[in-house]
């Protein structure tokens, strides 16, 4: 799975259709003026819902106007910041992504996924140790939160604490048994470090765990055509392949965390003919997909 646009589940977070009216909240307004701002504000969450389910479907150019007005409808609710932001983040606009989850922020410090949120932002953005602080102070709020416990890993998986990342990546599986992303970055690293045996069974477990995880998939069978065991290789590289033929692209690789020795040896394993072939007839079926 993509490390660094694992925020899609803050479209989920936010939860909008349970937000409570704001209404008795302005008692010593005027009657008149109290249904007005409780009328704004009930169409500013309907736009923050229509928002929310767009950029669930990553229709984010349709999604931000109304997550925009949404805001100005809004503005004291947090939710709504929060939603704003985390589209600015789909859409890599980092600025109006920092502010407005600095709004969602002020509004509600407790929010933990605001903290998440703005770790995400800067982890983008390639400022590991800004993100790890963002991390850590949303798992001060949230301790046993999965995803925030692997994000935090990421961090230090960049930042060169290796037995710190793994140590976030054990509590992640901790949490969540299930948790197969947490699993595979430890096999990342134990490859990295020269244990392909130990790195092997991890991805062994990742994928035990999820058949359709292209990214262990296609880990195990570059460890294995690495080790000789060729033709178990292929079969499962292919097969990695037609789930996401993304993961044949070294760039997009190395953007989820593939280490050196990792990448030198995929590159290796993709230039095989019966590697090439499954690519170019996935890419065919895709291209025959598209709408014309």
């Amino acid at each position: 799975m993509p490390k660094k646009t694992g925020l899609i589940s803050f479209l989920v977070v936010c939860s909008l259709w349970c937000l409570p009216s704001s209404a008795n909240a302005q008692a010593l307004i005027p009657h008149t003026l109290q249904l007005d701002a409780a009328k704004l504000e009930k169409q500013g969450l309907s736009l923050a819902q229509e928002a929310a389910s767009l950029g669930q479907f990553q229709q984010y150019e349709l999604a931000l106007p109304r997550a925009r007005l949404a805001s100005q409808l809004a503005p004291k609710n947090d939710k709504v910041w929060f939603l704003l932001g985390g589209l600015y983040l789909q859409t890599k606009d980092y600025n109006n992504a920092i502010s407005s989850l600095r709004k969602a922020q002020g509004l509600n410090p407790k929010n933990a996924d605001v903290q998440f949120a703005l770790g995400s932002v800067h982890f983008q953005q390639q400022k590991y140790q800004e993100a790890a602080g963002f991390y850590q102070a949303g798992l001060r709020l949230k301790p046993n939160d999965p995803e925030g416990l692997f994000d935090l890993g990421n961090a230090f998986y960049m930042l060169g604490k290796l037995p710190d990342a793994i140590a976030q990546y054990n509590k992640a599986v901790a949490q969540n048994k299930k948790f197969w992303p947490a699993i595979n970055n430890i096999g990342l690293i134990k490859y990295e470090q020269g244990d392909a045996t130990g790195a092997i069974k991890q991805w062994q477990t990742a994928v035990s765990l999820d058949k359709q995880a292209a990214e262990p998939l296609l880990a195990l069978a570059v460890a294995l055509h690495a080790r000789g065991d060729r033709q178990q290789a292929l079969a499962l590289g292919v097969q990695a392949l037609r789930i996401d033929n993304r993961y044949a692209d070294l760039e997009f690789l190395k953007q989820n965390l593939w280490g050196t020795r990792l990448l030198a040896d995929t590159k290796k394993f993709i230039e095989l003919p019966g590697v090439q072939a499954a690519i170019e007839q996935r890419e065919s079926q895709s291209s025959r997909q598209r709408p014309q």
